[in-house]
């Protein structure tokens, strides 16, 4: 049997804190720790200032502690009632660890028959974690040890590794920092107490502990500093003035405030921990520590302020632990959603396959539509909730694609005379003038006569002139294709995701969306050739009266200009809305300047008009074509064939064997349900558990409902 002083243990839980403290300890055994994070203490402080004296002081459980040994590893000290008294020992490995190392670790149990044998038990577990002479020198594992009793509380205390200032020949750079990680780790759980331990054989604002403390814990909320080794300050001198400001909450202030111990001197070989709480008691009663309130020396007083201080964290953390849990237990319950019940039979996994059906069926009828309430839409400022919305996704590209064809889709950008032009590299948007194009034209004209007038043009010439300056169309519908269908991939994966789990969704992928969307692109490609073919074959046909309006309008522009120039030369003036043009006009020499302004030469004239139809018709035709892919290929090839990619008709379909491929339970799948199964079970009773409490007064008069923590001046002493 372990020998255990359960007298001062017994100071730590009042009768009416230990229902409270009793429930939060059942539910860190059932591992509800695992998933959020619960009350407890932790003692921090750097290498060497005592923090193993004030844990032994505080449990009443004696520890392998010398002044030239500092803690390898966190260790946890749990305290629990039960009707017989017993101790254990084990390992809990750290994240980092392979499954081979975790496996290992795991399966370091030890009980013990005596707490003498506790340093032999530890002195295994190092061994077993790798922390040898030559090895490495810190482990983030956790060494647990339990002790149960029936006088025991229900209480976790954890003792972290001391902070190192520098390397030294025994501890590397990589081992100062692994032990700031671990510290801060803890530290930054917000609903740690944290002891920041500070040795009075140092200068305090050298230890590194009360830096990290205040950057883990800004508001000091939950903060205790703890003072050891006083009695090693010479009496009277700068430094006791020092270390008392302190212990008064002058200089470094935390809400709950300072305490001070004197620890163990190990030095003078064993003793018991009765004897030195006597020799504690003794050092308080004389000196200037005697001005201190008694509430803030000595281990006894410790006891009853931590059993205070952390009712009260609990009380405060519980609606907000609550809190957590509902949000990780609607958080698992969705996982095992997407897993669904296990799927042994192959009747099971067709019925399986039929509801990620309806579920891919409905989220796709809504993204299509732009009906964007289920709740796999989430935030639609994000990259994912952008993509989630098909119909936006769609509307925007299409839209770009419009634009880009209205901006590049013609292969020669025509300039006025007048405009200065740049020059454009081969195969991109070629710049040039009216005039220069018109010559082009005429070029054209002579090498396809045919039986046309003088003064007419080959109807032909506007469709070799059309299929030059669309060139570009090719590869701007190409693009367009390629980026939509893109995006409804990446639009399947999300869905595929959200209403299935990991393994059971990449098999969605792989077997039925992949295939069916790498079909859907080629008839993508072939519908877009189809639209293409006319305008590269073809004559230019159109029965749209927008034609003969805009070959209208540009010749009623090219004669404006023509009629507009010859009569401001023939009136002298650039004003001709000006009423008072003086001097009098033969009206024939008008008439003949007007005659004179038309073109002469009946090539250029049927150029200028071959133009105009090639305008017009362009126009015309840019916007059929937008039009046909944005609706007959993308809309109808695309966008209205999604639901069917995974429709009750298409799994009816499916052979036994595709249906067992995607929807049987793989081996990752039972060892996910098993383990959120468990989960949810321990999250569940910790739901009920802390309901329990909401609203039940304590101590003190605290409730579940305060939302934080009062001044350490409130705190009274259990």
């Amino acid at each position: 049997m372990v020998a255990l002083q359960n007298g001062s243990l017994s100071q730590l839980c009042s009768a009416d804190q230990l229902e409270l403290l009793d429930s939060i300890d059942h539910l860190r055994l059932q591992g509800i720790n695992n998933y959020v994070s619960l009350p407890q203490i932790i003692v921090c402080g750097d290498q060497s200032s005592g923090k193993s004296s004030v844990l032994e002081a505080i449990s009443g459980v004696s520890f392998p502690v010398k002044s030239n040994l500092c803690t390898r590893f966190p260790t946890e000290l749990v305290l629990r009632r039960a009707q017989h008294i017993g101790a254990s020992v084990s390992i809990v490995p750290h994240e980092s660890r392979d499954e081979s190392e975790r496996k290992a670790l795991r399966a370091f149990q030890e009980r013990l028959e005596a707490i003498h044998d506790l340093p032999k038990v530890i002195e295994s577990a190092k061994t077993a974690m790798g922390i040898t002479t030559h090895g490495k020198a810190f482990s983030k594992d956790i060494l647990r040890v339990e002790i149960t009793g029936p006088d025991q509380p229900h209480l976790t205390i954890v003792d972290l590794p001391g902070l190192i200032h520098s390397e030294t020949k025994h501890q590397t750079a990589s081992d100062v920092q692994l032990i700031r990680d671990v510290v801060q780790g803890y530290m930054k759980e917000p609903r740690c107490i944290i002891l920041a331990v500070v040795s009075a054989k140092n200068d305090a604002a050298n230890q590194i502990v009360l830096k990290l403390a205040r950057e883990a814990d800004s508001s000091g909320n939950r903060t205790l500093g703890v003072i050891t080794k006083p009695d090693t300050i010479v009496r009277g001198s700068p430094s006791e003035a020092q270390y008392l400001s302190l212990a008064w909450n002058q200089d470094v202030k935390f809400r709950l405030g300072w305490h001070v111990l004197k620890n163990m001197d190990s030095d003078k070989g064993n003793s018991t921990l009765a004897q030195r709480d006597v020799e504690e008691a003794d050092f308080f009663a004389q000196g200037a520590w005697t001005e201190l309130p008694q509430a803030s020396l000595g281990v006894k007083a410790l006891r009853g302020r931590l059993s205070t201080v952390l009712l009260r964290q609990i009380a405060a953390e519980l609606p907000g632990l609550i809190q957590e849990i509902e949000t990780r237990f609607t958080a698992c319950q969705d996982q095992l959603v997407k897993l669904g019940k296990l799927r042994a039979s192959l009747n099971e996994q067709r019925l399986y396959m039929f509801d990620l059906s309806q579920a891919f069926q409905t989220l796709v009828k809504a993204a299509v539509d732009g009906t964007y309430n289920d709740a796999f839409f989430v935030d639609a400022k994000s990259p994912e909730g952008y993509w989630q919305r098909a119909r936006a996704v769609v509307h925007n590209l299409n839209g770009d694609f419009s634009s880009e064809l209205l901006r590049c889709g013609h292969f020669r950008q025509i300039e006025d005379d007048d405009v200065v032009l740049e020059n454009s590299s081969e195969g991109s948007q070629q710049s040039i003038s009216k005039a220069a194009f018109i010559i082009h034209i005429e070029n054209l004209m002579r090498r396809t006569r045919g039986r046309e007038l003088p003064g007419t043009f080959n109807p032909m010439v506007v469709a070799d002139l059309f299929l030059e300056q669309s060139k570009p169309w090719d590869s701007i519908a190409e693009k367009h294709v390629k980026q939509v269908w893109s995006a409804m991939n990446t639009f399947l994966r999300l869905v595929a995701g959200h209403i299935a789990d990991f393994s059971t969704s990449k098999a969605l992928e792989r077997e039925i969306f992949e295939p069916a969307m790498n079909d859907l692109l080629k008839q993508l490609r072939d519908k877009t050739a189809e639209f293409l073919g006319p305008h590269r074959a073809g004559h230019p046909i159109t029965y749209n009266h927008y034609f003969t309006e805009t070959l209208q309008n540009a010749r009623r522009e090219r004669l404006t200009k023509t009629t507009t120039a010859a009569v401001r030369k023939f009136f002298g003036s650039d004003d001709l809305s000006s009423s008072r043009l003086s001097g009098s006009y033969n009206l024939q020499t008008l008439v003949s300047s007007l005659v004179a302004s038309n073109e002469p030469n009946m090539d250029r004239y049927a150029a200028q008009e071959a133009l105009d139809c090639l305008d017009a018709y362009y126009k015309v035709a840019l916007k059929r074509f937008i039009d046909d892919i944005a609706v007959q290929v993308i809309e109808e090839k695309l966008v209205a064939q999604l639901h069917n990619i995974l429709s009750p008709v298409s799994i009816f379909k499916m052979s036994d064997d595709q249906i067992s491929g995607i929807a049987g339970d793989s081996e990752e799948s039972k060892s996910r349900r098993e383990q959120l199964n468990r989960q949810l079970s321990v999250l569940r009773n910790g739901l009920e558990t802390c309901k329990r409490f909401v609203g039940m007064k304590f101590a003190g008069g605290v409730s579940p409902s305060q939302s934080g923590l009062k001044d350490d001046s409130e705190v009274t002493p259990a």
